[in-house]
């Protein structure tokens, strides 16, 4: 691991030359294409130096972490084009890459704990940075205060644990089994909230709509996983307690994602609602995780993954339709066919994903999760059939309302993308229905 890291970090002077922007992106691709040759992972941790390793849960996130930071650059070409502050840019997203690689690879709870909350730091900057509205002050403020504060807690408990087993070492952890409540709930707390689950979600669509379209790619793409890494990480010392209590987070989150499915059709807002489209996918993958079955944490694990690429495509094209037209209103962005005839395709191939559409990753995680959450109670069938209902009526209702429809009347021609921009799109949508086809990296990891 170490290698990569050390990679990374030899590349940050060259964010302060001239003209290295798409240097320091191709050199991401190629870290990537390194540590998948280098695919020595098992079902045990590999690769292990210092506190760091790697096993199948941490491989997937972080292949994921490099693809969307590389992504991020060939999506965030105006900030290139128009010099505004290039090279600080590439360096903030180049230190948050590095600390999720850290976050990702920690073998140790505590050092987990510290890169998880270290990530927050270069994500305030690109959305306080890099956005786009005077509001983003107080979306700032939202995501830091709700991250932090939930965050103590954690902390205390992480030092409660290694007062009573002298260890914080994931792969000792796992012979234990806890029995004390408040441990539990700070433990699971900090990660609920970066999922985030119902009722503390309110974080996220302000952070989104005022983040610039790299800060949306790696909100929805990354750090919406790192909680979904973190409690795969604590259950299993905390297995006992989850069996006893999982019914309350699972009722919160199922009933929270139909909520949220209704709030996603009365936005006219087009990243306000691919942000709460998130917020309801989160909330399936959450009760899957809950029910600790494997076809649940396999299932969350895979969802996770796929919608970390659909949705920060979408987020993508949410941005192409911006910078042409200069608004996100669904009112001013409709009869896109008229206007960019050859994006339909993609917002329909990336829509389609978006509702788990056949052959997607998406697919595979949403049945695995349905059949994990009906096993541990039919009685969820009901708000399951909601959200999958509502799931598909939203995805086709921000289609049809952008694509349909009269061309707003301020808009004279029309607009042909540039090549890379179908390339970021495909970079987005090809794993997504590619990787269905080795889809026992997701779910041989037990």
């Amino acid at each position: 691991m170490l290698k990569i890291l050390l990679l990374l970090l030899l590349l940050m002077p060259f964010c302060f030359m001239k003209n290295m922007f798409w240097m320091v992106q191709n050199m991401l691709f190629m870290i990537m294409f390194i540590l998948i040759i280098n695919n020595y992972c098992m079902n045990y941790w590999t690769m292990i130096s210092y506190f760091i390793g790697m096993d199948m849960l941490s491989y997937g996130m972080i292949l994921l972490s490099f693809w969307i930071c590389a992504l991020m650059f060939m999506a965030s070409d105006s900030i290139n084009k128009f010099n505004n502050y290039r090279n600080l840019f590439m360096l903030n997203v180049l230190l948050l890459l590095l600390f999720l690689l850290l976050t990702f690879s920690s073998m140790n709870l505590f050092m987990f704990y510290f890169f998880f909350e270290s990530s927050l730091i270069p994500t305030l900057f690109l959305i306080l940075g890099w956005g786009y509205q005077p509001e983003r002050l107080q979306a700032g403020m939202y995501l830091l205060f709700y991250t932090l504060l939930v965050s103590l807690p954690m902390l205390i408990a992480v030092f409660y644990l290694y007062n009573n087993l002298n260890t914080t070492i994931f792969y000792l952890l796992n012979n234990y089994d806890f029995y004390n409540f408040i441990m539990y709930f700070s433990m699971i707390l900090a990660f609920l909230v970066k999922m985030p689950m119902f009722l503390v979600h309110l974080w996220l669509p302000k952070a989104h709509v005022e983040a610039p379209v790299s800060g949306s790619m790696i909100l929805a793409g990354i750090m919406l996983k790192l909680g979904g890494y973190g409690l795969l990480r604590v259950f299993f010392f905390l297995q006992s307690l989850n069996m006893k209590y999982s019914f309350v987070f699972i009722s919160i989150s199922l009933v929270g994602g139909v909520l949220v499915s209704l709030i996603c059709l009365r936005q006219t807002d087009l990243k306000s609602l691919i942000a709460y489209s998130s917020v309801a996918h989160m909330g399936i993958v959450l009760s899957g995780m809950m029910t600790l079955s494997y076809w649940g944490l396999c299932g969350s694990y895979t969802l996770m993954i796929a919608h970390g690429l659909c949705s920060s495509g979408l987020f993508c094209l949410a941005n192409i339709s911006y910078e042409r037209l200069g608004s996100r209103s669904l009112l001013i962005n409709k009869g896109l066919l008229n206007f960019m005839p050859s994006m339909a395709l993609w917002w329909f191939l990336l829509c389609s994903a978006n509702m788990a559409a056949p052959p997607t990753l998406n697919l595979l995680g949403e049945i695995s999760l349905l059949n994990s959450i009906v096993s541990w109670s039919w009685i969820s069938m009901i708000m399951l059939m909601l959200l999958s209902f509502f799931s598909a009526v939203y995805t086709l209702y921000l289609y049809a309302y952008s694509q349909h429809g009269k061309l707003y009347s301020g808009v004279y021609s029309f607009s042909m993308g540039f090549n890379r921009e179908y390339l970021l799109l495909f970079l987005h949508w090809f794993p997504l229905n590619l990787l269905v086809l080795k889809f026992e990296n997701s779910f041989l990891w037990l």
